[in-house]
Formats: C-alpha cells, sequence, structure tokens
C-alpha cells in the first residue's frame, strides 16, 4: 500500500508539473500573438533606459533629502573605491559630485584634507575651482529657492587649505 502512494504522488506531481508548463506556454503563446507586443516591450524599454539614465547620470532631485544622502554616500563610496585603486582622476570626480550636494563642506574638506595624500586632495581643490567657474558662468539651478552650495566658498575657507594651493603650484 506504501508502494500504491509513492505511485500516486509521482503521478500527480508529474501532471501538476505538465499543466503548470502547459500554461505557461498557452499564455507566451497568447502574449506573443497580441498586435501591441512588439509595442509595449519597445516602450517599456525606453522608459527603462530613461529611467537608468536619469539615475546614473544626474544629480539627485535636490527636495528629496533621501535621494541626496543616498547619491553622497554613493559618491563618497565610490570616489574612495577608485582612489584606493589608483584612478585619482575619476576618485576625485566623484568626491566633488559629493561636496556639491553636501551640506556641510567645509567640514567635508577638513576630513578629506586629513586622509587624502596632499596632490589627490590638490587635484580636488582643483576640480572645484573647475566647476565653481562653470557655474559661475552657467545659470544657476534653482530648486524651489535652494541652491547648491558655491564650491568656490568651500575650497578656501580655511588658511591651510590656501597654503596647499600655494605649494601646488
Amino acid at each position: 500500500m506504501l508502494n500504491i502512494n509513492k505511485t500516486v504522488l509521482r503521478i500527480a506531481v508529474g501532471a501538476i508539473g505538465v499543466a503548470c508548463i502547459g500554461y505557461c506556454i498557452y499564455f507566451d503563446n497568447k502574449r506573443r500573438q497580441d498586435p501591441d507586443y512588439k509595442k509595449k516591450i519597445c516602450q517599456r524599454r525606453k522608459r527603462n533606459v530613461k529611467q537608468d539614465s536619469a539615475r546614473d547620470g544626474g544629480m539627485p532631485n535636490l527636495n528629496d533629502h533621501e535621494a541626496i544622502e543616498r547619491y553622497f554616500l554613493q559618491e563618497i563610496r565610490m570616489g574612495e573605491t577608485l582612489i584606493a585603486r589608483g584612478e585619482f582622476d575619476a576618485g576625485v570626480e566623484h568626491l566633488a559630485n559629493a561636496l556639491i550636494v553636501c551640506g556641510q563642506p567645509a567640514r567635508l574638506m577638513h576630513v578629506l584634507q586629513t586622509t587624502l595624500p596632499r596632490q589627490v586632495f590638490g587635484m580636488l581643490l582643483m576640480k572645484m575651482q573647475e566647476t565653481s567657474n562653470d557655474n559661475s558662468e552657467a545659470p544657476k539651478n534653482t530648486n524651489s529657492g535652494k541652491l547648491r552650495p558655491d564650491p568656490s566658498s568651500v575650497c578656501l575657507e580655511t588658511t591651510s587649505e590656501a597654503i596647499i594651493i600655494d605649494e601646488l603650484e
């Protein structure tokens, strides 16, 4: 009697498996025969590409505090990783992006000054000066009255930072 139960159980599991596979095949064919299927796929792919490029390439929404925080932490992490690998230019780019959205850029600059090698910190200062020059030529982006911090005021707040710039020149 135990053998009969195992046999019946195996047959039932097999029948259920065949039914599930048949169900999937039937609805897949029905979906593919839909005349708007290819249009929907193209629209979905375009929408995903736009969302991915907006997430990866751009600044976060300055009104969303959590998005700014995630972007800041992501840029700091990427900058540290790239600098540790020896890719200083790319690392400095990410750290500069983090400084632009930072709420307390002077404090972050002090931390970076103590942790980064002098040459890398000098590259960061130069990058911040370049971005401040670019921002002064382009119209400023205002989101509900909030301005991004001016990087030129960040770069030369303390005299020790000015000394490092002098040493590099």
